[in-house]
């Protein structure tokens, strides 16, 4: 095994029996490895998740960044977000899955669960800045219109 496949592993099995359900039996026996090998890699499972969930963020942060996230009208902006952040879902499936399961339990998932609220803010900032633009109703609840947003979106790993 190497780093990339066993967090591939991790990531499945994670989202089969939940990151509390999983232990590092749970990984030896999906990977077919002994446990000892698995510490050769990682220090824990705990590393596992951060690993997999940084995945996640970042790709959905380095659409931020991209010359469409970032030029011209704002709702031009919202709606290149709102593509690339489905097209980044569809290709790591696993990995998002697995972000938008976190709960907050551990220090990695209250971690995962700020850099989303991050994201999220970003994202309102580009709707509040269509509303200033004329191009969004200004009776639109921000906070609100970001939720239904990626409610949307994030009901794609379940379908």
């Amino acid at each position: 095994y190497t780093p990339e496949t066993l967090l591939t592993v991790a990531v499945r099995v994670f989202n089969e029996r939940g990151y509390d359900g999983t232990s590092m039996e749970h990984l030896s026996r999906a990977a077919g490895i002994s446990k000892s090998s698995i510490y050769h890699h990682v220090a824990g499972k705990e590393e596992l998740l951060r690993r997999a969930v940084s995945r996640a963020l970042d790709g959905l942060f380095a659409i931020l960044e991209e010359p469409g996230a970032v030029r011209g009208r704002a709702i031009e902006r919202v709606e290149y977000v709102t593509r690339r952040t489905v097209e980044v879902l569809m290709a790591e499936v696993p990995y998002v899955t697995l972000l938008l399961r976190v709960r907050g339990n551990t220090k990695t998932e209250r971690w995962a669960l700020e850099r989303r609220r991050e994201f999220d803010q970003r994202v309102s900032e580009l709707l509040q800045a269509a509303v200033a633009e004329g191009d969004l109703r200004a009776d639109v609840d921000i906070r609100l219109a970001t939720r239904l947003l990626f409610g949307m979106v994030n009901s794609l790993v379940e379908w």
